[in-house]
């Protein structure tokens, strides 16, 4: 017997119909079943920070943002992902609705790959609160970016905590090699290999001459520490942190815990990246 659990996207009824008949058909297989959702009257019904625990797959009903979603609740464990593109094509799910069942049946046969994706440890201080440091993670990125109503941001960068340069922008991107396809992108940071192991730091939108991405060695340290009296709102993985105040400073360096995707070996990165954009052979 393995222990299933099943992510649907929060807002699409047909990934909570998929996740319905899905576990129903694992309940029939003698499998346990957990269901991530706010009722608590279903009798799969699991909430966040139980799921992960004995886990043997999660299972992610949505798109790309299901994905992290479902990464961030079992990362610790080092449980396994497998992604079903509910959607629009997704950089990181795996297979469609119609080949679950099949995609199911060979993970439990053993028939399958986990593909380790390096993650970002992302720790923030903050002086102006005087509380503790606290930690989290993501698998696609952190982002400093101007509060909805405010003006740019300025930012001291450091490396290894030696000093590198001030910056004014828009916003400040760090991001693994599995993020730098999302936000990143959109910045005209560069495409990296999910199987490469470096930290991408873009600026988005910088006053100042110097706007290039930086690639760096999982061993350095980005520091972003805010100046000059202005604020600025923390997203991670696309998910409001909150609003960090002048002093405060955000530390990202590579993860110790690499996230776990499974795959069947079908899929290409760079096929991908050529759908997604139309792009077509000379």
């Amino acid at each position: 017997m393995a222990r299933i659990g099943l992510v649907p996207h929060g807002q699409r009824s047909e990934a909570r119909a998929l996740a319905d008949e899905i576990g129903s058909w694992l309940e029939r297989q003698g499998h346990e079943v957990r269901l991530l959702t706010d009722d608590g009257v279903h009798p799969w019904a699991c909430a966040g920070g139980d799921l992960a625990a004995g886990l043997d797959l999660a299972v992610s009903l949505g798109g790309d943002g299901t994905m992290l979603r479902t990464v961030g609740l079992v990362l610790a464990a080092g449980v396994p992902v497998l992604g079903v593109n509910v959607g629009h094509l997704g950089y990181l799910t795996e297979v469609g609705p119609e080949g679950l069942c099949d995609a199911l049946v060979a993970f439990l046969a053993g028939r399958h790959r986990i593909e380790e994706r390096m993650t970002l440890e992302v720790e923030v201080v903050r002086p102006s609160t005087g509380t503790a440091p606290v930690i989290a993670h993501a698998l696609n990125d952190a982002v400093l970016q101007r509060a909805p109503s405010g003006h740019t941001i300025r930012l001291a960068l450091s490396l290894d905590d030696e000093p590198f340069l001030t910056y004014a922008a828009d916003s400040m991107i760090v991001a693994s090699p599995t993020g730098s396809t999302a936000y990143n992108l959109s910045a005209r940071g560069p495409v990296v290999s999910p199987r490469a192991r470096v930290v991408v730091v873009t600026p988005v939108a910088a006053h100042m001459l110097f706007d290039r991405a930086l690639v760096l060695a999982p061993p350095e340290e980005v520091a972003m520490e805010l100046i000059d009296g202005r604020s600025a709102e923390l997203v991670i993985d696309g998910q409001p942190w909150g609003v960090l105040s002048t002093g405060d400073v955000v530390r990202c360096r590579a993860g110790g815990q690499d996230a776990r995707l499974v795959t069947f070996g079908g899929r290409d990165f760079h096929q991908i990246l050529k759908q997604k954009f139309g792009l077509s052979d000379r």
